[in-house]
Parts: structure tokens; C-alpha cells; sequence
């Protein structure tokens, strides 16, 4: 699960920004993620323009969401709430 120990996440997300080798294999690790939701969302009938949408728009909404999570100090929101609240703002912005 990827929320399972958001201290090691925590730990994590800042060495992996400092150092490009693992910022390539990250990318690598979201690709795949974003391959594997696409092909996902085929298998269950999901029109293939529709599910590469849905994928890297998900990756995404990840992505900004967890920046924010690093970048609050303060303890306060955890990231699966950032997730949904980044989901709503897109939804609200389109």
C-alpha cells in the first residue's frame, strides 16, 4: 500500500529529490504505475483515450499532492486527505 508508512515516505521523497539517479529510477517506478493503471482501466472497458487520461492525470494529482505533504511541516493534513483534496481542486478547475 502506498500510504502505508508515511514516516518512510517522508524519509524517502527528499533523498530521492537530491539525487538524479534515483529521481530516474522514481520516474521509471511512476511509468510503470502509470502503465499499469492505464492497462487496468482497458481490462475493464474503459475507452484506451479515456484510460491513458485517467492515469496520467492520477500520477499527477499523486505527484502534487505528495509535494504538498513534504512541504507541510506542521503535521497537519496526511497525504491520502491531500490526494483527495487535489483531486477535488482539479475537478473544480475543469
Amino acid at each position: 500500500m502506498l500510504f502505508a508508512n508515511e514516516d518512510e515516505l517522508r524519509r524517502r521523497m527528499p533523498i530521492i529529490a537530491a539525487t538524479p539517479e534515483l529521481q530516474e529510477r522514481e520516474l521509471i517506478k511512476l511509468a510503470a504505475w502509470r502503465a499499469a493503471l492505464d492497462a487496468a482501466l482497458r481490462n475493464r472497458g474503459v475507452d484506451a483515450a479515456e484510460a491513458h487520461l485517467a492515469a496520467e492525470v492520477s500520477i499527477a494529482v499523486l505527484n502534487v499532492a505528495a509535494g504538498r505533504w513534504l512541504a507541510d511541516d506542521t503535521g497537519g493534513d496526511d497525504l491520502p486527505a491531500l490526494v483527495r483534496a487535489t483531486s477535488a481542486s482539479l475537478r473544480a478547475l475543469t
